[in-house]
């Protein structure tokens, strides 16, 4: 056995080893993917002119990933899904505030709609009050930081995997992305274990010939969630690895316990 497979690796990229059992990132038992269509495996139909959008949270890349590593992964989304309304009405309409619903582990991937649909401002680490989510100016970096700070409140060892969006052929839109990028950067130096999954660096650009297999419509198809679900857990294996003193205790998440005497 080459144990050297399991550890940190010199000049490793996120996504150079991409794991079918998801790796490291089944220490987890309990994970909550928040986000809109792409979270929610949905699928566009055509039909008779008419386009169609179907959430078939069986084939979301959450659920790719629960049945990789066994996890139990809760679908905390929708299409079309922005994280102003995830915090306004959607979360609590759904239950999703719910004791039973904690998790050890978040992955967020919001962004898509709140820029390129509702063009709401991207705003900055700046709009964040850590003292009181309340006072979180109303921008996106507002809202996506509340959820994490109501979450942390509640869960307060939860760690967070926060997705930045992988680029494609319209370099305007990969500016914004970019942004968008830096912006999650800068949230997750506002809290403790938080991290950034940086497709919109590392992903394969999302171009006519990866859409030629991985996407149906303007969404991805079967294929791509499970392509997908492999990368998100690949990449947290990548992270485990690299950062092994923030997730010895993980097993003690949502527990009264801990050791006092490692990372907590």
């Amino acid at each position: 056995m080459d144990i050297n497979q399991f550890y940190s690796r010199p000049n490793e990229k996120p996504l150079d080893q991409i794991l079918a059992d998801g790796g490291f990132c089944g220490i987890f038992r309990t994970i909550g993917c928040i986000g809109d269509s792409l979270s929610s495996g949905e699928f566009e139909s055509f039909e008779n002119g008419v386009k169609g959008y179907h959430d078939y949270f069986d084939y979301s890349w959450g659920q790719y990933l629960a049945r990789a590593t066994g996890a139990n992964v809760f679908n905390f989304s929708r299409g079309g899904m922005t994280a102003k309304q995830y915090w306004e009405s959607f979360a609590e309409q759904s239950g999703f505030w719910a004791e039973d619903k904690l998790c050890q582990a978040y992955i967020m991937a919001l962004g898509a709609n709140d820029l390129f649909g509702l063009k709401q401002e991207i705003g900055s680490a700046a709009d964040v009050d850590l003292e009181n989510y309340d006072n979180n100016a109303p921008t996106f970096a507002g809202y996506y930081a509340k959820i994490i700070q109501r979450l942390k409140s509640m869960q307060p060892k939860a760690r967070f995997f926060i997705m930045s969006m992988p680029h494609d052929d319209d370099e305007a839109k990969n500016a914004l992305k970019d942004k968008h990028a830096a912006l999650l950067y800068e949230l997750a130096a506002l809290f403790d274990f938080t991290y950034v999954l940086d497709f919109a660096r590392y992903a394969p650009v999302y171009d006519k010939a990866f859409k030629r297999n991985f996407y149906l419509g303007g969404h991805l198809n079967a294929a791509g969630y499970l392509l997908t679900g492999r990368m998100v857990s690949s990449y947290i294996d990548y992270i485990i690895r690299n950062n092994p003193e923030d997730f010895t205790q993980v097993g003690f998440i949502g527990t009264p316990f801990h050791n006092s005497t490692a990372k907590w």
